[in-house]
């Protein structure tokens, strides 16, 4: 699923990162758990959906080299972590769904979770 389907599917906002809404995303993980993000996730091209706007958001999301994050529950990050994403070559997206439900919409549509994806290799 690329990137600007994640965004008609949840009806949300480019933050930063608009060069890159036809990156595929093959998998999508929920979370505001950043040790969680570092356990579990595995592979490039992963949606991070999150409630956490700081920029240890980014940092964490780069050190796994996630390229996407959804933002939800309305939640708006500050300049200076935009700036960081943007410096990282980083998407970020903001939706007003509950991240439960924002998950569930992209699962519903076809996009994995990350035990799915981890199965199919």
């Amino acid at each position: 699923m690329r990137i600007k389907e994640v965004m008609e599917i949840l009806k949300g906002k480019v933050i930063c990162g608009e060069e890159s809404l036809n990156t595929e995303v093959k998998m999508a993980c929920g979370c505001d758990l950043m040790s969680h993000v570092l356990a579990f996730i595995k592979h490039d091209n992963t949606l991070l959906l999150t409630g956490l706007t700081t920029s240890q958001a980014i940092y964490i999301a780069d050190a796994v080299n996630i390229r996407a994050i959804c933002f939800v529950r309305g939640k708006q990050p500050g300049e200076e972590t935009i700036e960081l994403a943007r410096e990282r070559r980083m998407t970020l997206l903001a939706v007003d769904l509950p991240m439960y439900e924002a998950c569930g919409r992209l699962y519903k549509k076809g996009l994995a979770g990350c035990s799915e994806y981890e199965n199919k290799g």
